[in-house]
């Protein structure tokens, strides 16, 4: 049943991705193709309030994330650098499924 998902991330990726320069610490920069996205979310604040912020992430292919690791960066087409904080994988069975990792903006 895995082998009918093989194949999609990397054809999702190729449709809906962009090219993000990944600075890997120690490593040297390279283009990524992978999805860069900035979702809405509510979150409480100190006094209790929702407020709606934007929570970045980025979305690669497994293979293409083998030497990613917290502490990386990343600068989006925009000009704008990234820090990673955090990965999650996607949950799928397939051999090439997405890692997603959670971005902090870099002053």
């Amino acid at each position: 049943m895995t082998a009918l998902f093989d194949g999609v991330a990397g054809l999702l990726n190729d449709t809906f991705g962009a090219s993000v320069t990944l600075y890997p610490e120690g490593g040297v920069a390279r283009a990524v193709n992978s999805i860069f996205r900035e979702t809405p979310v509510e979150v409480t604040d100190p006094e209790g309030v929702p407020v709606v912020i934007t929570a970045p992430t980025w979305t690669v292919p497994k293979s293409l994330a083998a030497d990613v690791a917290e502490g990386a960066e990343i600068v989006v087409a925009d000009g704008r650098r990234f820090a990673i904080r955090a990965s999650y994988p996607s949950g799928s069975p397939a051999g090439d499924s997405f890692v997603r990792f959670v971005l902090e903006l870099v002053p």
